[in-house]
């Protein structure tokens, strides 16, 4: 038996609640953790509410990242044992592998030994956030040194990875947000430059920092109206990866500036690179490198308790944060 959190009907943060449930053992090529920190992702906030790509099964789990120990490993398991310090690469079905429970269940292929120097509450805040970024900077989009990228979404985990990402390769982050509060706090996170999306004119500014050369690529969580000045800035040949829609308003195509520049305008999921084992092998490669040498750190903007669950979702719809949200058991 084990304290997990699920949700009986779709809503807000108050349709969760912690539960004692039957844990099985891990079965054959499976690993049990005990888990000692989660990370919080806007997926399961989409979930609980029903608008995301999966659909729950009720009484649903929920939750897509976690670190802890070991506890039991299942058949044809060789490379891990109990006791082992771990944490989780997303499943590609957080209904049938939930995180946000006392005592988890996933797939070997999908735990990792993290770094030593890396504890619970930094592992469970690697994952997504930093799969996300790679696999669409470095694997689809090929950013390189000089490269100007505009960075959507910026003070979100995903966004700080990005710019954590872009700075390692050599390329030039330039982090879009709302409003002027956040600017200080992204140069500090190393945003070679910040526009405030709601205060200047995003075409305008973008001209101006990367002059004739061109944005070369848009790594974009918000879709809306802003597609046309993004597209206006960008680079002949420029890549727009799209990848969340947070705006309500409704997203234009900018048929001119694509046809007039041949630019690719790209949906991505990170699954494409967590079900991928040759693609997803060099991610975690690059990402255990970066956290490694330093260059790769996550950034927390608050940690919870487990029986604080709703008020961390609370804040996670908040738009508030910066950086990672983590819950600790």
């Amino acid at each position: 038996m084990a304290r997990a959190v699920r949700f009986h009907r779709h809503g807000g943060p108050d349709v969760l609640c912690i539960e004692t449930v039957d844990v099985s053992s891990p079965g054959k090529d499976e690993v049990q953790i005990r888990v000692k920190a989660l990370g919080l992702n806007r997926a399961e906030a989409l979930l609980r509410r029903g608008t995301y790509i999966e659909t729950a099964a009720f009484p649903s789990g929920l939750g897509l990242e976690a670190a802890g120990i070991i506890e039991a490993v299942g058949e044809g398991v060789a490379s891990f044992v109990p006791g082992d310090a771990v944490s989780i690469v997303p499943p590609l079905s957080m209904v049938r592998w939930p995180a946000y429970a006392e005592l988890a269940t996933f797939p070997a292929e999908l735990v990792v030994k993290h770094p030593p120097e890396l504890g619970f509450e930094a592992a469970a805040a690697v994952w997504m956030q930093y799969l996300t970024a790679y696999g669409a900077l470095v694997d689809i989009a090929g950013l390189l040194r000089g490269d100007v990228v505009a960075i959507t979404a910026a003070s979100s985990s995903v966004g700080l990875a990005a710019i954590q990402i872009a700075n390692r390769i050599g390329a030039v982050p330039v982090a879009l947000t709302r409003t002027s509060a956040k600017r200080r706090a992204l140069r500090d996170a190393g945003a070679a430059h910040v526009i405030a999306s709601d205060e200047e004119d995003i075409g305008a500014r973008l001209a101006e920092i990367a002059g004739s050369n061109g944005v070369r690529v848009v790594f974009d969580a918000v879709g809306g109206p802003a597609f046309e000045p993004l597209t206006a800035a960008m680079a002949p040949g420029g890549v727009l990866i799209e990848y969340g829609g947070l705006s309500p308003a409704p997203t234009p195509f900018p048929l001119l500036n694509v046809l007039s520049k041949s630019l690719t305008l790209r949906g991505y999921l990170v699954h494409e690179v967590i079900r991928d084992p040759a693609r997803l092998a060099d991610a975690k490669a690059f990402i255990l490198s970066g956290l490694s040498d330093g260059s790769l750190k996550p950034i927390m903007a608050k940690t919870f308790r487990f029986d604080e669950i709703v008020e961390a979702h609370r804040f996670l719809e908040s738009n508030d944060q910066f950086g990672k949200i983590v819950v600790t058991i």
